[in-house]
């Protein structure tokens, strides 16, 4: 049931609007990275200093340009605020721009938002507190089941419609390889990598989930050898897996294509 739809915008307006949509819901994705783990409500109330809770004035919330203005300090209180809060938007920013131009304007592609914000979210959540939200990775799978019924091209073939069915074997290979993982390691991976990389799957198909293993696991491997050789790290560190993850799906999907058929070519050599 695949909706093979030409792109309904292209050019540099589409391109700023993109980039320009994904600094407004990079905003939206820092409240997510701070709110979300203390299982507080996304929605009310309103953006608030995190020293003095003054509600932030729209003009103070603008993204970037605001922190920029106000030089990274409430207006209410002078303490100063993290700049990771510009660095999320403008990351959130620069992918939608990257998914504007790799993918053009087509629906898939607004569909592809939701996902690189999903990872971007993931990536700090799990950073900082070990943890992948279920309420992300929850309505993800079904949601990515439904997109790439409907909307979804096959991401390492682009000619074709991914379809439902291709989409629930991504999905199964994410849960049942990553549960098995975690099975195995008794505890040295979470319930929250599980649950994530069915939804990639879902999304990216089973070499989606395949390709996203191998490129998190290699970084993984090189900031763990950094960690030990470089801060003293021991071998038991615990490292969160969640933004390895994050970054191998979106890898997997811009350049998932690319490194596959750069192995197949090279590999039969």
């Amino acid at each position: 049931m695949f909706l093979s739809l030409k792109p309904l915008l292209e050019g540099p307006p589409f391109y700023v609007l993109s980039a320009l949509f994904g600094l407004i819901v990079g905003s939206f994705a820092n409240v997510c990275i701070y709110r979300l783990p203390k299982r507080e409500s996304v929605v009310t109330p309103a953006s608030h200093c995190p020293s003095c809770g003054t509600p932030i004035r729209f003009v103070d919330n603008v993204p970037v340009i605001s922190y920029l203005i106000l030089r990274g300090r409430c207006r209410a209180c002078g303490m100063s605020i993290s700049p990771r809060y510009p660095a999320v938007e403008g990351l959130n920013a620069l992918l939608y721009l990257a998914a504007a131009l790799r993918f053009g304007g087509t629906p898939a592609t607004l569909f592809y938002f939701i996902f690189i914000t999903a990872m971007v979210v993931i990536t700090f959540i799990d950073y900082d507190h070990q943890i992948i939200p279920d309420e992300i990775t929850l309505p993800g799978i079904p949601i990515g089941l439904l997109a790439a019924w409907l909307i979804l091209p096959d991401p390492f073939y682009r000619v074709a419609g991914m379809g439902l069915s291709a989409s629930l074997i991504g999905a199964a290979t994410g849960f049942f390889l990553y549960y098995s993982i975690a099975f195995l390691s008794r505890g040295g991976m979470g319930g929250g990598d599980v649950k994530m990389m069915a939804m990639v799957g879902a999304v990216l198909g089973w070499k989606g989930v395949v390709l996203t293993t191998f490129l998190a696991s290699c970084a993984g491997s090189i900031v763990g050898l950094y960690l030990m050789v470089f801060k003293g790290r021991g071998r038991k560190t615990k490292v969160p897996f969640g933004p390895f993850l994050a970054a191998g799906a979106l890898l997997s999907l811009f350049v998932g294509q690319e490194i596959v058929y750069w192995y197949i070519r090279h590999g039969q050599r």
